[in-house]
Order: C-alpha cells, then sequence, then structure tokens
C-alpha cells in the first residue's frame, strides 16, 4: 500500500506534523483559509514558527484550498480548533466541517485521524458518525477513524512534534501497522493503542492537571502577595522537598487549557457526575488577569504617577511568551481592562500582526525614554535587551508575577 498522507488544517498543530510527513511521503496539506495556503506557497508562516527554509517542500507535497488535490489521499489527519461556545460547552464546528470535507473525497479502506481536543467518544460516536453521512459508506468496515492527540506547544522547540511520544490510537493491528508508518516517520516515540476512549481521556486530563497546578499557584500567589511574603522565596524553599512539583503562576490562555477542562466536565456531566476538582483550577485561571489588574494599579499608584497623564508601556499581547497567538489571551484582556483607565497606555508586541488585534495600535519597537514606566505582560525574548537598558537606567518597570 502506497500511503498518501493528508493534514486538514495547517495551523500550530496541522503545519508541524505536514513539515515532518512531507518529507517522507508526498503530503497534501490543506486549510480552507486561502490567505494562509498562498502565504505558505510563498514560504512565509504568519505564526513565525518556521522560516522560509523550513517550509521549502520536497517530493510532490503540496500546500492547497483545493479539495480535488484530497481526492488521491487515504491517511488524513484532522488537526482543526475545537473551542468552546460562550457558555463553555464543546462547540465542534470545525470538527464537522472537517468531516463533511473529507466525506467527499472518502474511499474504500480509507483512514482518518484526529489530532483534535475531545472528550471521549467523540472520535467514534461523532466523527465516524458524520463520516458515515457524507460519504455513503461504513465506518469499520469501509473506512477506519483513529485519534492521536497533540502536544504542540508553540514556541517550544525542546519539545517539537519530533522530540514527543505521540499516542496512536486505531482498531485493528493492520490499521496499527498502517498508523505506526505515518507517524513514525514523525517521531521515534509512540504509544500505541486500540482504545480510542482511552487516548482521548489522555489528552484533556493531561491539560487538566497542568491547569489545576497552575490554578494552585495563582491562588497561593495572592495569598503571599496580601500578606506581604515573598512568593518566588516561598517556592524556593518548598522546592527543597524531594517531591514538590514545582509549577509557576501565570496568566493561562491559549487554545488548550482554557478548553480542556470544559470538554471532559462536558463529559462527565453526560455520565451523571458533577465534577468538583477539574474546573476549580480554570474558576481561579480565568480570573487571574483581574487580580492583576487590581496590583498593577496600586503598585502604579504607589509610585505616584498619575492614571491620566503618565504615559505607560505594556509590553506583551499573546497568550504566552514568543508565541504570536492571542486565542484566550488574558494579557490582551488585562490590557483593555488597564486602557480604560489609564488614558495613555501603549503596547508593543513585535510577534503580533496588527491586523489580529481590532482598535489597538500595537507597537512593533519603542524609545524607553518616552515612558515613565514600563509593564511586562509577556516576557518574550526578543524584550530581553530592552528590559536590561530600563534596569540599567533605573525607569519604573514592574514584571506581572
Amino acid at each position: 500500500m502506497i500511503i498518501k498522507p493528508s493534514i486538514i488544517g495547517l495551523g500550530y498543530v496541522g503545519l508541524p506534523l505536514f513539515l515532518k510527513l512531507q518529507k517522507k511521503f508526498n503530503c497534501v496539506g490543506f486549510d480552507n483559509d486561502i490567505l494562509r495556503v498562498k502565504t505558505l506557497q510563498k514560504g512565509l508562516d504568519a505564526n513565525k514558527e518556521y522560516t522560509k527554509k523550513e517550509l521549502h517542500l520536497k517530493n510532490k507535497s503540496i500546500f492547497t484550498s483545493n479539495i480535488e488535490d484530497l481526492k488521491e489521499s487515504n491517511f488524513f489527519i484532522v488537526a482543526v480548533p475545537t473551542p468552546v461556545f460562550q457558555n463553555n460547552s464543546p462547540n465542534l464546528k470545525y470538527i464537522k466541517k472537517s468531516c463533511q470535507l473529507i466525506g467527499k473525497v472518502l474511499k474504500k479502506n480509507d483512514i482518518v485521524f484526529f489530532e483534535s481536543t475531545f472528550y471521549p467518544g467523540i472520535t467514534e460516536n461523532y466523527c465516524a458518525k458524520l463520516l458515515e453521512k457524507y460519504s455513503k459508506l461504513k465506518s469499520n468496515k469501509n473506512f477506519f477513524v483513529g485519534y492521536s492527540p497533540e502536544r504542540i506547544n508553540p514556541g517550544d522547540k525542546e519539545h517539537s512534534v519530533d522530540k514527543i511520544n505521540k499516542i496512536v490510537s486505531i482498531t485493528g493491528l493492520k490499521n496499527l501497522k498502517i498508523a505506526k508508518q505515518v507517524y513514525g516517520s514523525v517521531t521515534k516515540q509512540i504509544s500505541l493503542t486500540n482504545n480510542i476512549k482511552e487516548a482521548e481521556s489522555a489528552k484533556v486530563i493531561e491539560n487538566i492537571q497542568r491547569d489545576l497546578n497552575i490554578g494552585l499557584m495563582n491562588e497561593i500567589y495572592k495569598v503571599c502577595y496580601k500578606s506581604n511574603i515573598n512568593f518566588s522565596n516561598v517556592i524556593k524553599l518548598a522546592s527543597t522537598k524531594w517531591n514538590f512539583l514545582k509549577f509557576d503562576p501565570g496568566l493561562v490562555g491559549g487554545h488548550c487549557l482554557p478548553v480542556d477542562p470544559y470538554y471532559y466536565s462536558s463529559f462527565a456531566k453526560k455520565k451523571g457526575i458533577k465534577t468538583e476538582v477539574i474546573l476549580s483550577g480554570r474558576k481561579i485561571n480565568n480570573s487571574m488577569y483581574l487580580f492583576m489588574y487590581d496590583k498593577i494599579i496600586k503598585e502604579i499608584k504607589s509610585f505616584k504617577l498619575n492614571l491620566k497623564k503618565t504615559k505607560i508601556l505594556v509590553l506583551g499581547l499573546t497568550y504566552k511568551k514568543n508565541v504570536s497567538d492571542i486565542r484566550n489571551s488574558f494579557a490582551l484582556k488585562l490590557y483593555k481592562l488597564l486602557k480604560k483607565k489609564i488614558k495613555n497606555l501603549d503596547v508593543c508586541d513585535p510577534l503580533l500582526a496588527k491586523k489580529k488585534v481590532k482598535n489597538i495600535n500595537i507597537l512593533k519597537n519603542f524609545n524607553v525614554n518616552d515612558y515613565e514606566l514600563i509593564l511586562n505582560f509577556v516576557d518574550h525574548d526578543i524584550f530581553k535587551k530592552k528590559i536590561l537598558k530600563i534596569k540599567k537606567i533605573n525607569k519604573k518597570y514592574l514584571d506581572l508575577f
């Protein structure tokens, strides 16, 4: 069997997979965002994760928005977002569109893998049913579905897709062998399982665990701050115990941690279980930017600065350091809240394209001497030299934590 993979969705998850797969296979990278495809074809990554050289394609691999280019594919990987609605219930609209797309070109013996965040049962009970509807084929007879949860960490070069352990789940020994061949070209570390629901569960609890631990640190940070206790020293001392797990407080945004707990809680609710712990970290993390707002206003007043006249600069708006992604960015929420209180509040983020945030003038560079106070929201590496200069000339400066 000649494997012809296609990636559906060329974002933070799909693009890294595609770039690895196209080194071995004639691979199709599909995205319905025509602008995204055109820029990738020119060797430009708007997310600033890859250089022009890294985007150079081998074999007969292509970037495309044309569904006709998918007809020869027999191994599909869906890597599209799974957000939540305003009420925090799972929003599967991108998955539905992907299944509809693939269903139009699906053939006998094709395999469809999903990488998006799911709660247990979505792959087999939702995706497979949609594929059956649009293809008129029968799941586990004419075609097969699998799940391999993404573990992409944008901005992290140490844990890139080729250096991590990849869970690969699908029923049938033959299908497992094919899936291993495909994903084995991406990374050498693969954990195989024929239980898809277990793989789906593993995905959500990985991020729930991290969300809870950061939430715990955020709550402890609040207590220390209000009690005039040095949080950093507390953690250093606690870390001397052999089994203490060190997590840093922070504004927890992005597409995974603010979403995954709601997916699993929604699944638990369907099973008649009211979760008490899973969403507790999210409750704290969702409100942390409000606490930081109060802290910043207090600090500004302690500097005896006039909120209506003082010129202040914010560094960073993305959801975390060294990425251009603003999905669920609490730095952005904090900036908007402060802007209502501080008249002369500018923001600089060289990683963020102006068009990504409406009605905000985002500076690409700045003059240190133009501002009386610098607030460091997102600690991008690109700011390091400027921050050293700020501290050297004793300019008023605040880190969030």
